[in-house]
């Protein structure tokens, strides 16, 4: 799952970057307002994590830019002004939720998983699809009730693929989204296929009906066959 976080702190970014990437959360980083622009052209973001000060720019026009633009990412404003009416002003703007700083990271990522749920599986805990359940808190996954060990990859290819289960997906839309990465660029093809040529196998080796289908020279679609 991809993160940006958008603070001219640079050393809280970067401990927000560190803590997070211990729950397998792909991190990138942009302390100016315009860094912030041209990553969002560049990647697709599950969170932005905003600081409405920033050095070349307002975080409030950071918003209205998401909004224009129809960038599906959540937003939550990090802020240390706890006035209610710019509260209500990043709120109105779109934001989905208001951190005051300063904040524990605990919480911080308490936010983020809700807000993931919220935006990603309709608010749950437990993602069951058919025989499948993923345990989000838990990051764990069961087939038939019985624990099965996946990669970080593996794990985030198969939320990636429930999420979207019935599309046809793209593999560029695969790296961007669970490699942070131009497919052409820094993950090949190759690369692709062998994680989800391992993720499948796995699954079907737990009993799990074979889901994952190849649409030729497109990408994938998870789904009943």
């Amino acid at each position: 799952m991809n993160i940006l976080i958008v603070e001219d702190e640079v050393n809280l970014a970067k401990e927000i970057a560190e803590y997070l990437s211990d729950f397998k959360y792909h991190c990138q980083q942009a302390y100016r307002y315009d860094e912030s622009l041209r990553l969002l052209e560049e990647c697709e973001f599950a969170v932005i994590l905003l600081d409405l000060k920033l050095p070349d720019g307002n975080g409030i026009n950071l918003i209205h830019y998401v909004k224009r633009k129809k960038i599906p990412s959540g937003i939550i404003v990090l802020s240390a002004n706890d006035e209610l009416d710019l509260r209500i002003h990043a709120l109105d703007a779109g934001a989905d939720d208001f951190l005051i700083k300063p904040f524990h990271l605990s919480e911080l990522n308490a936010r983020l998983k809700a807000l993931i749920r919220r935006n990603f599986h309709k608010g749950e805990n437990v993602i069951t699809y058919n025989e499948i359940k993923v345990d989000v808190p838990k990051l764990s996954v069961t087939i038939h009730d019985k624990p099965i060990l996946l990669t970080g990859k593996e794990y985030d290819l198969l939320l990636y693929f429930i999420a979207n289960a019935g599309k046809v997906i793209t593999k560029d839309a695969i790296s961007y989204s669970v490699w942070n990465s131009h497919s052409d660029m820094d993950v090949s093809n190759e690369i692709i296929y062998t994680h989800i040529k391992n993720l499948r196998k796995k699954l079907v080796a737990m009993g799990c009906k074979d889901y994952i289908q190849s649409v030729y020279s497109i990408g994938y679609k998870f789904d009943h066959r």
